[in-house]
């Protein structure tokens, strides 16, 4: 007779070895993008290719062969890979994000004022990258999700201090869509960036108004005079320079807005802090809806750290 005790103990095993299967994965993927992603190349991936795998699997495998998976003689090993890496490395489709109304309709120039910089940057041929919020299964697997395209793909950019601070890539487009989608009526964003999300929610009949909060007032001279006018529907949008938190303690309580979202970080690591103190306005005013950017990664690592 199997006993509540006996449940018990197989649900933690089984909880502890889906943690550290996730923290191996976030640890691959981390390491990796962070100091060897050059290690996965044209060249390397198209001579797999040639063998009859697809590039998905063939990235998969060079991937892995750098920690030292071992698909041939470990089992653990293959049950690994065979979990995580289909479900989390993709082929992107160029044109699925060349014919998104942003990319058509506005031109970025390269010019810089202050300390911010816009250019555009590139993909090459099997560059990984980051390509949209975590993956959080029904078992609890946390599932990176890493992108590449098979040929060379360039993209809008905003530097800050050289370091690049807002891009509008697939993984911008994937994890604003949920915000795009939810948004109506007189609309709060706390981070300006390129301006991505503001412009795919002026375009919609149901946004009345959009109130922007940025901080650096370079970045909204560049805004201003370079990309706000490229906007059919400028007249919806409002730039107020101020610190976020500020104006949220301020003027949230009185305001009449029906939709608030934040995107002030670059990652979730310097994102947590900022999340939770946001959290506490959410609490202030029920009856404005929240959204944040990628809050699934975010939960993620609160989820992790808990467990």
């Amino acid at each position: 007779m199997v006993t509540p005790f006996f449940r018990l103990e197989v649900k933690k095993l089984i909880e502890t070895k889906v943690k550290e299967s996730n923290q191996k994965a976030f640890s691959i993927i981390g390491h990796f993008l962070n100091n060897t992603p050059a290690l996965v190349n044209e060249y390397d991936v198209i001579k797999l290719i040639e063998l009859g795998v697809s590039s998905e699997y063939a990235v998969s495998v060079l991937i892995s062969s750098l920690y030292g998976i071992d698909l041939i003689d470990n089992a653990d090993d293959k049950e690994f890979f065979n979990t995580y890496f289909p479900r989390m490395i993709h082929k992107m489709n160029p044109e699925d994000y060349i014919k998104k109304s942003f990319y058509s309709n506005i031109s970025i120039p390269s010019i810089k004022i202050g300390n911010c910089e816009l250019k555009y940057e590139q993909y090459k041929p099997f560059n990984c990258f980051v390509c949209n919020d975590v993956l959080i299964t029904n078992h609890g697997r946390q599932i990176p999700q890493i992108g590449f395209f098979e040929v060379e793909f360039s993209y809008p950019a905003l530097l800050e201090n050289d370091r690049l601070w807002m891009a509008i890539t697939p993984n911008e487009i994937e994890t604003m869509k949920e915000a795009i989608n939810d948004s109506f009526g007189n609309v709060l964003t706390f981070g300006l960036g390129l301006g991505y999300y503001a412009f795919m929610i002026s375009e919609k009949s149901c946004v009345n108004s959009i109130t922007v909060v940025e901080m650096n007032p370079d970045i909204i001279t560049l805004f201003s005079e370079f990309i706000l006018p490229q906007f059919k529907s400028a007249h919806k949008i409002k730039i107020v320079q101020a610190d976020a938190f500020e104006y949220a303690e301020n003027y949230l309580p009185a305001s009449n807005f029906n939709f608030v979202f934040t995107d002030l970080w670059h990652d979730v690591s310097d994102g947590l802090e900022m999340y939770l103190k946001m959290k506490k306005y959410e609490r202030l005013n029920p009856n404005i809806i929240f959204k944040y950017w990628i809050e699934n990664s975010i939960l993620s690592y609160i989820i992790a750290a808990k467990m």
